[in-house]
């Protein structure tokens, strides 16, 4: 490498961690400041979750970044998330802007407005290149995408692989989508344990985050004593506004959630044990139990709101069946496992696995996170795919080898 890029990248980097400390000192001395833009769509404790998150990432940044050395690259596009809009920040544009050069993103529309005032606080303390293109999706590929050394997607799975269409073979393409993340409750698991952690994950922001679980299997011999202890603990929860820091949940803030959720309910109203009342007008949601059986097949989806899809299973061979089914397999990302320990080995072949606590607990900004089902995440590079847990510094690391040796 010529020893005079070399040095010119030192001292960029160099003013680049000075970036990254004021961006922590900001969040620490102006905490107040950035609550007011989170809560427009988090409720107060996920609000207060994301920023601790946030500053805890961004103080592992510089250690992350030298345990796995990616290369320096000129130009990163980036399709930024609906949701944990500060974290997505931090993860997606302040850390890569150690070892990119210039960093361009588009906002989701759901959340356009928040992004860009959380840019314009965010981008006066850093002034780094990093560019909020305030464009169509159509010529956001044109004029970042296409030309960029690294894209970042997190969405539908629908819409990821049409942007990897238009997918040079040189570029690096990383893709965030969603998992089903499910509970698995043994018949000798801490019941009320499971409970609080079930409660914990579906509510987190009134459901409405990523991680939350889409189904929770539990065995058949303590599937009615679950129920009724989830039921129970429903009960005592209180409504109440974003910034209403003793409110177990909060209005809804996507709308289309509203009408899928309300349709879903009422298809599958026979399978409602607790819940089910939507009140459009304030945007509340009852948390609501829906309780069947694996043999009824209900349809499982990405809720996005406080739904426990409680789903009771007979023994391990049909757990495990329906858990390696191409449904399940495709979108394997998180799963958190309560009792029947045996089970571990197997579902950690397909999925960061958490035992006895959530994912919420290890999940860790400067380590690699997901599954390896290809709606859930991949990375998509020289005309190859493949579906791991991801960092991007270390991806970068790992398939741009070849292009930092040519430098």
């Amino acid at each position: 490498m010529n020893m005079n890029l070399l040095s010119q990248e030192n001292v960029v980097f160099a003013q680049r961690c000075e970036a990254i400390r004021r961006c922590l000192d900001y969040l620490t001395t102006n905490r107040d400041e950035v609550m007011s833009i989170l809560l427009n769509i988090s409720s107060c404790r996920a609000a207060n979750a994301e920023i601790d998150s946030t500053i805890t990432t961004l103080q592992g940044a510089l250690g992350e970044v030298e345990a796995y050395r990616p290369g320096w690259q000129q130009s990163m596009a980036v399709f930024m998330p609906s949701n944990v809009i500060l974290y997505s920040y931090a993860l997606y544009l302040l850390i890569p802007s150690l070892y990119v050069e210039k960093i361009e993103f588009r906002a989701s529309s759901h959340v356009v407005e928040f992004v860009a005032l959380l840019h314009e606080k965010l981008s006066a303390v850093h002034q780094l290149p990093v560019e909020n293109m305030k464009i169509s999706q159509k010529k956001f590929l044109e004029q970042s995408v296409h030309p960029a050394d690294i894209v970042v997607f997190t969405g539908s799975y629908t819409n990821a692989e049409q942007i990897k269409k238009q997918i040079r073979k040189e570029q690096l393409y990383i893709f965030f989508g969603q998992g089903i993340n499910p509970f698995i409750i043994g018949p000798d698991a801490d019941i009320p344990l499971a409970v609080n952690d079930v409660i914990r994950m579906r509510l987190f922001n009134s459901g409405q985050d990523c991680l939350g679980p889409d189904i929770i299997l539990v065995h058949e011999n303590i599937s009615d004593t679950f129920r009724d202890q989830l039921t129970q603990a429903i009960q005592g929860l209180s409504f109440g506004a974003n910034d209403d820091p003793e409110a177990n949940y909060c209005p809804i803030y996507y709308k289309d959630t509203l009408i899928t959720v309300s349709e879903y309910l009422n298809n599958n109203d026979k399978y409602i044990a607790y819940g089910g009342g939507i009140d459009f007008r304030t945007k509340k949601m009852e948390p609501t139990i829906l309780y069947s059986s694996l043999d009824e097949e209900l349809e499982i989806m990405e809720y996005f709101s406080p739904i426990f899809n409680v789903v009771s299973y007979q023994d391990d061979e049909q757990l495990l069946k329906r858990i390696r089914s191409s449904y399940f397999s495709e979108r394997a990302m998180g799963c958190s496992l309560y009792g029947s320990l045996h089970l571990a080995d197997v579902l950690r072949r397909k999925h960061t696995l958490t035992i006895n606590q959530t994912l919420e607990d290890v999940e860790q900004g400067n380590k690699a996170f997901g599954g390896y089902g290809t709606m859930s995440n991949y990375i998509y590079y020289n005309m190859q795919l493949i579906s791991k847990p991801i960092l991007i510094s270390e991806v970068v690391a790992e398939f741009l080898t070849e292009k930092r040796a040519e430098v």
